[in-house]
This record gives C-alpha cells, sequence and structure tokens, in this order.
C-alpha cells in the first residue's frame, strides 16, 4: 500500500502538464450610456426663473446659472448636465412639471451624449 501512495505522488511530481487551471474571461463591463440635459430657449420664460432652476435642479452656483442661462439666451439652447437615463430622465421631468407649475413654458430636453 504504501507502494502505491509513492507512486501516486511521482506521478503528481512528474505530471504537472495534465493540471491545467482553467481561467474564467469575464466581459468587460460597458458604462451605461450617458444623455445631456439641455435647456432650451423661448421668448416668455424669465432669466432668473431659468437661474433659480439651474440652482435648483443642478445644483450650480448663481454665477454658473447666470453663465449657463446667457449661453441659452444667446444660442438657443445649453448643456447643463450629462447623467445616466434614469437621472437625466427625472431631471427632464422635475424642471418641466416645475416649469408647467409657474406656469413657464421653459423646455428641459435630454439626448444621448
Amino acid at each position: 500500500m504504501l507502494h502505491d501512495v509513492n507512486m501516486m505522488a511521482d506521478r503528481d511530481d512528474d505530471s504537472d502538464s495534465d493540471i491545467g487551471v482553467k481561467l474564467e474571461t469575464r466581459p468587460k463591463t460597458k458604462r451605461p450610456p450617458l444623455y445631456k440635459v439641455m435647456i432650451l430657449n423661448d421668448d416668455y420664460t424669465p432669466m432668473e426663473f431659468v437661474v433659480t432652476v439651474l440652482e435648483r435642479f443642478f445644483g450650480m452656483t448663481h454665477d454658473q446659472s447666470v453663465e449657463i442661462m446667457l449661453a441659452v439666451h444667446q444660442k438657443g439652447l445649453a448643456v447643463v448636465g450629462v447623467f445616466s437615463h434614469e437621472i437625466a430622465e427625472t431631471k427632464v421631468a422635475l424642471v418641466m412639471d416645475y416649469a408647467g407649475r409657474h406656469q413657464h413654458p421653459l423646455q428641459c430636453t435630454m439626448e444621448k451624449e
């Protein structure tokens, strides 16, 4: 019996090539697509209201909000943030609801980055 154990031990030492380690390749996780949230210019929404929206829903400082509001006014629209789909969708809905409750036609949209 001892002889069998020794032979098995010898076989294990000599036959390393028989032992394989399966390496699983994990697929790379893709980052979810991001979405740009944009404010669009109109001729009716007061500039201060846009500033308030930017401060309240996008966490901008007053100076940042004024700068973005002016870009919206001059260029017709401005990107106010880039978020995951769910967050972008929520921000758009919150802004649109807030504008509607204050009877302003402000438009906020999102598109894939």
